[in-house]
């Protein structure tokens, strides 16, 4: 597929990605109270909120998780002062603007079967949350090796998805495997699915992860602003 230059609509949605996927196209996902709303517990840890700056959403937040309850949420937040912020890290948000998006002829789609190996495969190398049911929210692939039957060695899927974009996320390759562009051909072969249904590819990671940074940037991603993960923790 050749190398474009995408300027894709709504641009903002990125400012407020779990929100925008909740209320759009990963409704059917949602549990929601008002301006407020977050995924099943097993299938992501995120929560949004409408406008981080509205009391009202924080309340129906509070509703939503019920007394002490928890909701990791991004962006720079205040939260009111009956809540407490229980962990943040620090991250970076990039976007598809000159990536090569290419099928890997290698890759196998994985599905609910291949759950507990990909739960494996992400104990081993730590590329974030993945729960039994994070499968369900789009399309995973994953290179196996010796062929389709054999252990599952590296790995990249959908994740969020706001009207217009698909989230990369999983990204990750056993240890034992690394330094043989796995990584890469996988982030090719997904953002080629995500292509082909007219959307642009996104993606998160650490802002401490300065390699994945660097090697999402050389292979077509811009940084496109920083971001915060964070946990917290309602009134009781």
């Amino acid at each position: 597929m050749p190398t474009t230059s995408i300027t894709p609509p709504q641009l903002d949605l990125l400012d407020n990605p779990v929100w925008a996927a909740l209320s759009g196209p990963h409704a059917r996902f949602a549990e929601r109270v008002g301006r407020a709303a977050r995924y099943p517990e097993d299938v992501s840890p995120f929560g949004a909120l409408a406008d981080p700056a509205d009391p009202g959403a924080w309340a129906d937040l509070a509703a939503l998780v019920g007394p002490g309850g928890a909701a990791a949420l991004t962006g720079s937040l205040e939260p009111p002062a009956d809540w407490r912020i229980d962990g943040e890290v620090a991250g970076v948000q990039l976007a598809d603007t000159s990536l090569r998006a290419e099928p890997a002829p290698e890759a196998v789609r994985l599905g609910p079967a291949d759950v507990p190996e990909i739960l494996d495969l992400i104990a081993r190398t730590q590329p974030g949350p993945f729960l039994p049911r994070t499968i369900e929210l789009g399309t995973y692939l994953g290179i196996r090796e010796d062929g389709p039957d054999g252990p599952l060695i590296a790995m990249a899927g959908e994740r969020l998805h706001p009207a217009g974009w698909t989230e990369i996320s999983a990204v990750c390759t056993d240890p034992a495997h690394r330094g043989r562009g796995l990584a890469t051909r996988l982030v090719r072969a997904v953002a080629a699915g995500i292509r082909e249904r007219g959307d642009t590819p996104f993606l998160h990671t650490a802002a401490a992860n300065t390699s994945a940074i660097r090697l999402y940037e050389s292979i077509g991603f811009t940084l496109r602003r920083r971001t915060v993960f964070v946990r917290v923790v309602g009134p009781s």
